[in-house]
Formats: C-alpha cells, sequence, structure tokens
C-alpha cells in the first residue's frame, strides 16, 4: 500500500509542477473546505449479576472532528485530505474508550479500556488523488466509505476508513459499477492503518491465513430508478471470507402516505487456507464459516411521522460458524440497533465474535418511530423510540432492547442528539459459538456537532 500512496504522491507532485501555475493556483483556491467539531459524552452502566460479579459503570468525554479539503478540478484530477482528532478530558478511573483509542488498546496492550485506550491522538483519515473522466473515474489512496460491510459508522465520534484504490463506472445516470482494492483498514478509534486482513484477525492472521497480511476486492452494483431500488455487492478476503450482500427496495407513494418495502440476502463462506484452518480447529472457531442471513422491512411514512417495522433471521448451520462475521465496521441487518456490535467485532483481531442479531440462529423483530416536530411549532426537534426483540434458543433469555433518541436540527450547521438506550439480557457470542449474557446494559450520550 505504502507503493500506492507513494504513486499519488509523485502524481500529484508532477502535477503541481506543471507550468500552468495560475491554473493550478485556481484549482486549489477554489478547492473546498469543511469540517465539523464534536462534543461526545458516555456512560455505560452493566449489571453483571449473571455472572456473579462486580456491576461495572464507565463514561467518558472527548471533543474532536474532522478538517476536510478537496480540491477543485483540473484536467479531470483532484486531490483531497482529511485530518481527524479525538481529544479526551475530565476522564474518570473508569472510561468508556469506544470514543477515544478502543481499538488501539486492544491492538497494542490486549486492554480495551487501558491506558493505551485513554489517550487521545489524531491521524489523516483521508489522502487521495482521483482522476473523473466523464462517467468513469479512478480513485487512490485513503477514504472513508459507506458499503454494507465496511462502513463509517457514523454514530462514533470518528469514522473508519480504508487504504487502497477503487475504480467506478457510471450507466445512465442512474446504475454504477465500482471495483475496489484495499489493503489496509483504520478502525474509528484507531489511529493507524493495518493491514485490511491482519485487523480482522490479528496476531492470528499468518495461522489462519497463510500469511501475515492480505487485500479485499469489492465490486459492486447499485441502481436506483424512481421507485425502486437494487444493490449488490460481493467482497472477497484473501485467504479469509468472501461476503455477499443483496439488497432491494420499492416504493410507493399514495397521496400523503409513502410506504417502502425492502429486502436483504448475506452470505458469508470462508475459503482458502481459512476455511481448512476452521474446517481443523472447530473447538475454537465454531468450524467453517458458512453464514445465511435475511431481513425484511417495512417504512411508512404520514407527513411528519415515520413508522418502521424491520424483521432479521440468521440461519442456523450445525457444527458451522454461521454468526456474522463483521471485522470492517459494518453493522448490515435492517434490525441493527444503536448498540449492536457494542462487543467490538471489528477491533483489532475480534472478527469472529458477534453479538445480539448478528449471531447464528438470532431473529430479530424491531418496531421503530420516528416523529418531527415542525408543524407542531417546534422546528428542528424530533424524536425515535426503537424496539427490538431477539430470539435464539440458544440463549437463556430473549434479548430486548429499547433505545430513544432526542434530536435538535439548527439549519445547516448544528445538531444535538440526547440517547439512552437499555438492552435487557445482551447476549455476546465468541468464536467458537458460546453464549454469554448480561443482565442489563444502560448507555447514555450527549453528542453535539457543528459542522462549518
Amino acid at each position: 500500500m505504502k507503493s500506492i500512496i507513494l504513486s499519488a504522491l509523485v502524481l500529484s507532485s508532477a502535477l503541481l509542477a506543471t507550468t500552468r501555475v495560475n491554473t493550478i493556483s485556481a484549482a486549489f483556491s477554489k478547492g473546498k473546505v469543511s469540517a465539523n467539531i464534536k462534543y461526545y459524552y458516555i456512560q455505560t452502566d452493566k449489571d453483571k449479576s449473571y455472572t456473579n460479579t462486580k456491576n461495572t459503570s464507565a463514561y467518558a468525554n472527548t471533543v474532536g472532528g474532522q478538517l476536510h479539503f478537496d480540491s477543485a478540478s483540473l484536467y479531470g484530477f483532484r486531490a483531497g485530505v482529511t485530518f481527524m482528532t479525538t481529544n479526551p478530558f475530565l476522564l474518570g478511573s473508569s472510561v468508556d474508550a469506544s470514543i477515544i483509542g478502543r481499538d488501539n488498546g486492544v491492538r497494542i496492550e490486549g486492554n480495551p479500556s487501558g491506558t493505551v485506550a485513554r489517550k487521545g491522538f489524531s491521524v489523516l483519515g483521508e489522502a487521495y488523488l482521483a482522476y473523473d473522466y466523464q462517467n468513469a473515474g479512478v480513485y487512490i489512496g485513503r477514504e472513508v466509505i459507506h458499503t454494507p460491510l465496511i462502513d463509517a459508522k457514523a454514530v462514533r465520534l470518528l469514522p473508519s476508513a480504508v487504504e487502497g484504490a477503487s475504480a467506478h463506472y457510471t450507466l445512465a445516470e442512474k446504475t454504477k459499477v465500482i471495483f475496489s482494492y484495499y489493503t489496509g483498514f483504520k478502525q474509528r478509534t484507531s489511529s493507524v492503518f493495518t493491514n485490511i486482513i491482519e485487523h480482522a484477525l490479528g496476531d492470528k492472521t499468518k495461522a489462519i491465513t497463510g500469511s501475515d497480511s492480505g487485500s479485499l476486492e469489492m465490486l459492486s452494483f447499485t441502481h436506483q430508478a424512481n421507485a425502486y431500488s437494487l444493490k449488490a455487492y460481493d467482497y472477497y478476503a484473501e485467504n479469509f471470507l468472501n461476503s455477499v450482500y443483496l439488497d432491494g427496495s420499492y416504493k410507493l407513494n399514495l397521496s400523503d402516505v409513502k410506504v417502502a418495502f425492502s429486502g436483504q440476502y448475506i452470505n458469508q463462506k470462508s475459503i482458502g487456507n481459512a476455511d481448512t484452518y476452521f474446517g481443523n480447529n472447530p473447538s475454537a472457531t465454531g468450524g467453517k464459516i458458512s453464514v445465511n442471513a435475511i431481513g425484511l422491512k417495512v417504512a411508512t411514512t404520514i407527513k411528519s411521522s415515520k413508522f418502521i417495522l424491520a424483521y432479521s433471521k440468521v440461519l442456523k448451520e450445525n457444527n458451522k460458524h454461521d454468526s456474522l462475521v463483521l471485522a470492517w465496521d459494518g453493522t448490515p441487518l435492517y434490525t441493527n440497533m444503536i448498540t449492536s456490535n457494542d462487543l467490538f467485532s471489528s477491533n483489532y483481531g475480534k472478527s469472529l465474535g458477534s453479538d445480539s442479531i448478528y449471531i447464528g440462529n438470532s431473529q430479530g423483530i424491531k418496531f421503530a418511530y420516528n416523529q418531527k416536530y415542525d408543524n407542531f411549532g417546534l422546528k428542528g426537534f424530533s424524536t425515535t423510540l426503537s424496539y427490538l426483540d431477539i430470539s435464539n434458543s440458544r440463549f437463556n433469555k430473549d434479548q430486548n432492547d429499547y433505545n430513544i433518541v432526542l434530536q435538535y436540527k439548527a439549519p445547516k450547521a448544528f445538531v444535538l442528539q440526547l440517547k439512552g438506550i437499555w438492552v435487557q439480557n445482551n447476549t455476546g457470542a465468541s468464536a467458537n459459538g458460546t453464549i454469554s449474557q448480561l443482565k442489563l446494559l444502560s448507555q447514555y450520550r450527549v453528542i453535539a456537532n457543528y459542522k462549518f
């Protein structure tokens, strides 16, 4: 990947060395600068009475955000950078490092809330050179992307990012095909880019894949029409995992009522050396990875009110690792809640763990209600109430999630969110499928975000 970044820098330097100084000056003077400053408070309380261990309470305050520059286009070329930072303050003895450096702590000292995890950091999260010509383009460097299985996880302080190259082509303005080659990944609480396969498997990378590192290729197809949309993604993680994601939706507009029907399917299979390793070590991994998951959703909007009913099922497969593998911050099921993936399977080396609706044999039913109050004289205010029930024959008790979000959004620039989260029988699964449950997880968040 260093050669890719170096190539981007060399090409940028060559562009700057051209004699058309005025044109290049214009490309930068007419570039766009944007930023956001975000304050984030989080408190997490855990009732551990099921295991007869001491209850815990942890919190954190931090201020951070992003500063982004994107040049204007010059002969189709443009370049950009994004600086990211998190700066914790007023920390107590017990720290929730999920908005600071949790991934750093896991990777460096094996502790998600230790000395390393509590430290703030700054990182060049994006640094890229792009070239666009008519309906096609290429992109080289670091970038923040949003896809079902590799996602920027916007609910946290900073986004995750990938490192590599991609090419895209658009057909008739509604259909887009993208091929990407990624070698690096930066988790949202990490200050560095690590190899994308190593990030998923940690110090077991070579034992599982036969190599210390690897790459991930992604091919995507998206089509957006007036009444329907289609999405298809294939993620090929070298000697580790192949993942397929399919999604379709259809919209109906009935006077003041809008209804959207959606369906999704996810398939994951271990491949190459990893498939052999998992098959030979079922006691540690649950067996070869074989995942099939489906989801259905109906969203109904009536003026300023929106109602969502969603269903998901991860099919059970005996003697297989049948829980979703979510190594790169994706949380794709329609039934996903704010605290899904709270056990951080996207942390360094933790991808074979899982929780809640993503565990094999889990069935989820979710109801959400969003209300905007502009028509009631409270412009910018909204509330979102969500409930999720998760049943699974492997669980001692069903998991029940309750979320409430109070939001104020000022025109263009400022958003304030207050979040309350309560999870009864919060459930996790280890790499080999062993189930553990927490009696109650309570979490509170205050998020203030200013964009300019």
